[in-house]
């Protein structure tokens, strides 16, 4: 039975860009050139099959095997002259020596062939607008904190990276960025959270079998579904896509798989390799907190909707009127905000720059743009007057954005710091729930019910607070641990300087010392005179 070279099915199996399975050509002619070369021609095939064939150096002898003519078509045929062992010795070494080069030839042409589809899938990739053109000189400056040596265990300045982050990021490095964003954040935090999974290696989720599966499956399609990367049904695209999400629903059981997720995946991919779009992802969710909100219950969520509705009534006052008087709440518009980081709904361009200050800020980011976008629409929003307008003016005017309104709206997020507030409000939100409870008219088991999930909520709460304490502790301690280490170098420098002064002090003394004689006059010397002859 015939066989498939690994190549040749590993072509058929992926297909082209455009769906079609590629069909691999089969080296006919490399045969023809080892049978030209090391198979002996047969007297009574034709006549024509005298000629000379010098030029490809003496043949090997028959095979014992082989059926021999005695007579040829025009009479008996002369015998072959017998070749010498280091004659055949030879003409092997050249058939080998030419099937290797065609070997190599060939693993040449394959990996030719896997650096094309590798470029053709990043500009597939990359097919999108970019709203901040990257200056080149801010180009240099990214390139240059990359290829740092030991980059991974050095922390470069904050303020240079927020700059840089702020100036643009070259859609080409992107990937790249986000990576060293994630590794500067790994050393500034170097005490993990007590969430984080267990270090399940990649290879090794995707051999097991998930329960989300049909859930995996069918937000495959609705996924940036006029993106052509991921367009083709079951094309490369959409299988890197499906084993991201189904890696991710078994490292963690507890949130599984949730609307939304696919998309957050889907940037991710777009940007870097499979694998490594995995391990973002699970920096996004375990150390950059967007797991919470992905949580079975969805408290989370519900908090961020009133913390939102709480910004726009300290920020924007009259559009909080106008959204209440109809009865719109940040639940109708904002949840795909908050659940895709804005993939589903905004241009690739302007999510990637969001996804540029979400490595570099945290979860604050996503209000921070929200809050930003409904600001500068307020005029336009406040012109609609019934609950549909508006709603579909939120969800389909809003995110089809002009060039400069996307890039103002990243500036004003740049200069944004609503940290505080979105704690005090994440108080208020809780308390006015216990307030809730203890004023409604229930019966003792819809209250015990309330108490149980509100007691369930409190406690995962506390265990959060706990573990953020337990950070901050840990990190206390080792910041006071080097400010002890400082304290003793500075000591021990203090030292080190006073003996460089005494020592300094006595070369200075005997310098002068030195230079004593030089500079003293000589004494006069005494004048001596001849003693005057006597007479006789």
């Amino acid at each position: 039975m015939n066989t498939k070279s690994d190549f040749e099915s590993k072509a058929n199996y992926l297909g082209d860009a455009s769906g079609t399975p590629i069909k691999t050509r089969r080296h006919s002619w490399r045969q023809q050139i080892f049978l030209r070369v090391a198979t002996p021609q047969k007297a009574c095939d034709a006549p024509s099959r005298y000629e000379d064939f010098s030029e490809l150096g003496e043949l090997p002898p028959r095979s014992p095997l082989e059926p021999v003519c005695e007579d040829g078509a025009f009479g008996p045929v002369p015998e072959e002259k017998k070749r010498t062992s280091r004659e055949l010795r030879e003409l092997w070494q050249k058939a080998i020596l030419q099937q290797i080069l065609l070997l190599r030839m060939e693993k040449e042409n394959q990996k030719l062939q896997a650096s094309e589809n590798d470029l053709l899938n990043k500009r597939l990739k990359l097919d999108y607008e970019e709203i901040t053109p990257c200056l080149k000189e801010v180009t240099m400056v990214w390139e240059k904190m990359l290829s740092t040596p030991g980059r991974s265990k050095i922390k470069f300045d904050m303020e240079k990276m927020h700059s840089a982050v702020g100036q643009g990021v070259p859609r080409h490095h992107r990937g790249e960025i986000w990576k060293f964003l994630a590794e500067q954040y790994h050393l500034k935090h170097q005490f993990p959270s007590k969430q984080q999974p267990k270090d399940t290696p990649y290879k090794e989720l995707l051999k097991q079998l998930t329960s989300q599966q049909h859930a995996i499956l069918i937000d495959l399609g609705r996924t940036f579904p006029t993106h052509p990367y991921f367009s083709a049904q079951l094309g490369a695209g959409q299988l890197s896509l499906y084993n991201i999400l189904k890696a991710y629903s078994l490292l963690d059981q507890e949130v599984g798989y949730c609307q939304g997720l696919s998309f957050v995946a889907g940037i991710l991919l777009l940007h870097m390799g499979e694998e490594e779009a995995f391990h973002m992802l699970k920096f996004l969710m375990f150390d950059r907190g967007l797991r919470k909100q992905y949580r079975p219950d969805m408290i989370i969520l519900q908090i961020q909707m009133y913390q939102l509705s709480r910004l726009l009534h300290d920020y924007h006052r009259d559009l909080y009127n106008h959204l209440e008087e109809h009865e719109i709440g940040p639940s109708l518009y904002a949840a795909p905000w908050f659940l895709t980081v804005f993939a589903s709904q905004f241009p690739l361009g302007f999510v990637a720059r969001v996804f540029d200050m979400f490595f570099l800020q945290g979860s604050e980011v996503i209000f921070k743009v929200a809050l930003s976008l409904l600001g500068s629409h307020k005029p336009l929003i406040l012109q609609h007057e019934n609950l549909e307008t508006i709603v579909d003016f939120i969800k389909n005017t809003l995110p089809n954005l002009g060039l400069v309104q996307m890039e103002k709206t990243i500036n004003q997020v740049f200069e944004m710091d609503i940290s505080k507030q979105l704690q005090a409000y994440e108080v208020e939100y809780h308390v006015l729930q216990e307030e809730l409870i203890d004023s409604s008219p229930l019966s003792d088991n819809q209250r015990m019910d309330k108490l149980e999930k509100t007691n369930s909520s409190l406690r995962k709460q506390n265990l959060d607070l706990l573990e953020q304490l337990q950070v901050a502790n840990s990190r206390i301690q080792s910041l006071e641990a080097t400010v002890e280490k400082l304290l003793s170098s500075e000591s021990k420098l203090k030292q080190a300087t006073l003996a460089l002064e005494l020592e300094r002090a006595a070369l200075l003394q005997t310098v002068e010392e030195l230079r004593r004689p030089t500079a003293e006059p000589t004494a006069p010397q005494p004048h001596l005179t001849q003693p005057e002859p006597t007479g006789d």
